[in-house]
């Protein structure tokens, strides 16, 4: 059989890092990019394949697609969009421009991407692409406005894609984590303080005795936590089956947040997450 081919985006630490590997030691090739040329390097040298994406950036995002379809002979079976990040704070003290770069890399990455690839998928005859979204992807929290709010539109567009490309052999699905351990909460740190004048805030009292403690103290792994190990399984269903689900929970807040949000009113749902 003919080696199948995946570039993976994120793949500096946590779920991208642990799927490049896992799926490189089941025989794919993997195209494990990352933003930073030193992760690249050091993910070389652990012998991945790998080069930089940055999905802010257009000429990155084709740069990386045409080496993959140089290392492939022209062919690319799947894709998981996977590299994003976080600007904790309320809604009422981000600012509307830490907004449009947050969707340039947690959407408008994915969306331009996946198009760059949809021509080469038509053109074989076959192809996934797998976006990784959140159990705040259909759930929202509160202090991650900006993350949900890339997670929802993600969400929604990826359905839509899938739908738009029932009648082809291109199957569209979504990876939904809950907590899973990973970098996400200290890399999102330079971008609260970037972004997030909290202590001119009315709601100073709720950052100090709640966000502030979360970010920069380490108290160990979240409730339900699971490694990004248990990513990888789910996406080898994903990638492997020969029908996939159009999405994937992971993790039981996942399970229970699904279930919750089809069973109860909005209020009653806004109470109980008011709670977490």
């Amino acid at each position: 059989m003919t080696q199948k081919s995946i570039l993976i985006t994120g793949c500096s630490s946590g779920i991208g890092y642990d799927a490049a590997k896992t799926l490189h030691a089941r025989g794919w090739q993997v195209f494990a990019t990352c933003r930073n040329p030193d992760d690249c390097a050091r993910l070389q040298d652990e012998g991945l394949e790998s080069f930089v994406l940055d999905y802010t950036d257009h000429a990155s995002i084709e740069v990386a697609v045409a080496e993959c379809l140089k290392r492939t002979g022209g062919t690319l079976d799947a894709l998981f969009n996977n590299g994003a990040y976080g600007v904790p704070g309320a809604v009422e003290d981000l600012p509307t421009d830490a907004l449009r770069a947050i969707f340039e890399t947690n959407l408008f990455g994915y969306h331009e991407l996946s198009r760059q690839v949809l021509p080469v998928m038509r053109a074989q005859g076959h192809g996934r692409i797998l976006n990784c979204s959140s159990v705040l992807g259909f759930v929202a929290l509160k202090w991650r406005g900006a993350y949900n709010a890339t997670k929802f539109a993600m969400e929604g567009l990826t359905d839509t894609l899938r739908i738009e490309l029932r009648d082809t052999p291109i199957e569209v699905i979504l990876i939904e984590p809950g907590p899973v351990t990973s970098k996400i909460r200290a890399n999102s740190i330079p971008h609260f303080e970037k972004w997030i004048d909290w202590e001119a805030s009315p709601l100073r009292e709720k950052y100090e005795e709640t966000l502030i403690k979360r970010l920069y103290e380490d108290r160990g792994p979240d409730a339900f936590e699971l490694p990004a190990s248990a990513v990888s399984a789910k996406l080898i269903h994903a990638l492997e089956s020969s029908r996939p689900k159009p999405r994937y929970f992971v993790t039981t807040p996942t399970y229970v947040m699904g279930a919750l949000r089809r069973l109860l009113p909005t209020r009653a749902l806004d109470w109980i997450i008011a709670k977490v």
